[in-house]
């Protein structure tokens, strides 16, 4: 097993969720690579946020990118060398605000690479303010009047962009850890949200305990309407159950193919 730390400081908040991102991503990977032929065949992206800090954390080659960029990146390294593994990491604000565009036309691209976002629902880096997947009500110091609009659901978005493999789990470095290996395995554009509470700007409103596994409740994965059925079930908003695990899966020809 190879070790892929570095000698890098680890900057994060002491017992951020990021820590649990990391430690899932690193696990699936230290098996996967076990020499430096094979370090060479994966490369990693990240944006501007928190969640880029994982780039200096993680002994691979790849680009930390400018903010909302990480997705255009990915791409033009699968084009350039379509045998690279590649997986991107991006904040929600990184994935669904700047990097919005890209988002909906990469799914329905389906290029072969993974990408985790880290939702935690606030511009984290910067203090605290709202993002796209911000709760109604939530208040902070560049919004101590509270959010008035409502959020966007990135499941459902990444359903109705055609994204062909479309995940959320919990920031439990287990759960990280199985859906990316599943991912890693799926051959097209692979769509992980890990719901990663921030400590200090955005504490956890009991995620953990509302969440339920899809896999243990027999989802079908491959019925689209199942999957669509089970992406209302949270809306950030109502938080009475939150299904974790695989939402969808399916096969359609991969950007790279179509294209060369």
């Amino acid at each position: 097993m190879t070790n892929l730390s570095t000698s890098a400081k680890i900057t994060w908040c002491p017992k951020c969720y990021n820590f649990q991102i990391l430690e899932g991503v690193k696990k699936v990977l230290e098996r996967k690579i076990k020499s430096e032929k094979d370090r060479q065949k994966y490369a990693i992206v990240s944006g501007i946020g928190c969640h880029a800090k994982i780039f200096d954390y993680l002994n691979l080659n790849g680009i930390n990118t400018l903010h909302g960029r990480v997705l255009p990146m990915c791409l033009g390294m699968k084009i350039a060398r379509p045998d690279l593994t590649v997986i991107g990491f991006s904040g929600d604000g990184d994935a669904y605000a700047e990097g919005m565009e890209h988002l909906i036309h990469t799914a329905r691209y389906n290029s072969n690479f993974k990408y985790i976002v880290h939702n935690n629902q606030v511009f984290a880096l910067t203090v605290g303010q709202p993002t796209p997947t911000t709760e109604i009500g939530f208040k902070g110091k560049t919004i101590p009047q509270g959010v008035k609009l409502p959020p966007l659901n990135p499941i459902k978005l990444m359903l109705a962009s055609g994204a062909t493999f479309v995940a959320r789990v919990f920031a439990d470095s287990k759960q990280v850890e199985y859906v990316l290996k599943q991912a890693l395995k799926h051959k097209g554009f692979a769509f992980i949200e890990v719901l990663q509470p921030c400590i200090i700007f955005h504490p956890d409103a009991g995620y953990k305990e509302k969440t339920y596994s899809l896999e243990k409740t027999k989802h079908d994965k491959s019925n689209f309407r199942q999957a669509w059925k089970k992406a209302e079930e949270f809306d950030y908003n109502t938080i009475k159950k939150i299904p974790v695990g695989i939402f969808y899966q399916t096969k359609k020809p991969v950007f790279e193919e179509v294209v060369k």
